[in-house]
């Protein structure tokens, strides 16, 4: 697909890169190890990015994020300030700038998606075998790590078996990059099951900073690189309603979208936008206990 996003010129910052979210900057003076990240109103589907915009969806992702880095403290992370520009405040952060691995880092707690996909057609994921009998849904104890290679924008990401992320970045590293994400995610499902909410899986990208530390990067345990699904309403066997753009995607894939696939997506109806915005703050809440402003 063709990707020019519109971004935000932002004082002091100079733009560098746009992805289907985020907009990179750095800054025109003062150290060059960092960079600014700022959470845009984009939304994604289908590996497109949508002519229509969330409203607050940025801001949604960016403090939801930040909620999770101090939930998840032990874990180095890149955020260094929120000490930013007017003109992005609340949607952006200050962070250092890691050289970042080439491998989407995944924990699945539960089969579903892509993972169950692989499973009925092979028994496993990932190349990981699974017993048999599993359905969408199934609890998988323990979680297991299914790692992806990272994908141009508009690209799909493909599933990668481990050895593949030993042959990319090294044996020791691979071992810590499966140790993190899934401590990540242990520690996550128990917060999240404790507010009603489970956490099915979960995507994060780790990078070496400066000094050689591996750190964790991008955006963590938001509905754009998690699913989430309601406790009270989980019923193994069945798609699960979710705290994400389920609704947009159940919108382009209706009769009433007129979309064939091959083309550009059509903009989304006003009530599409307010319901998948609705749920994005719906999951923040929840999840934080806090009120979103």
């Amino acid at each position: 697909m063709t990707f020019a996003p519109s971004f935000i010129d932002v004082p002091g910052w100079k733009h560098r890169y746009s992805g289907k979210v985020r907009d990179l900057y750095s800054p025109l003076t003062g150290p060059e190890d960092r960079v600014l990240v700022v959470a845009s109103d984009r939304i994604s589907a289908y590996d497109f990015v949508l002519a229509s915009e969330i409203p607050d969806k940025g801001r949604v992702l960016t403090q939801l994020s930040l909620w999770w880095f101090e939930q998840l403290a032990e874990v180095p992370n890149h955020v260094l300030s929120t000490e930013v520009p007017d003109v992005v405040a609340g949607r952006a952060m200050i962070c250092r700038k890691l050289e970042m691995f080439p491998v989407e880092c995944i924990a699945r707690g539960y089969l579903t998606g892509s993972g169950l996909l692989e499973y009925r057609s092979s028994g496993t994921v990932c190349s990981l075998p699974l017993p048999p009998g599993l359905v969408d849904g199934s609890r998988l104890e323990p979680a297991v790590f299914t790692p992806s290679a990272k994908a141009a924008v508009g690209d799909h990401d493909e599933n990668i078996a481990y050895d593949d992320v030993i042959a990319t970045v090294g044996a020791t590293v691979a071992e810590e990059l499966r140790r993190l994400t899934l401590a990540i995610y242990g520690r996550a499902e128990e917060i999240a099951r404790s507010r009603g909410i489970i956490l099915a899986d979960t995507k994060v990208e780790f990078g070496l900073s400066t000094d050689g530390q591996i750190t964790l990067g991008d955006e963590v345990l938001t509905p754009d690189s998690s699913r989430f699904w309601d406790a009270a309403l989980y019923a193994p066997g069945q798609a699960q309603p979710s705290f994400d753009k389920q609704f947009v995607r159940d919108w382009l894939t209706s009769d009433a979208s007129g979309w064939d696939r091959a083309s550009t997506p059509p903009e989304l109806p006003a009530e599409i936008i307010e319901k998948t915005r609705g749920r994005y703050i719906e999951a923040y809440e929840r999840l934080t206990g806090l009120t979103f402003a």
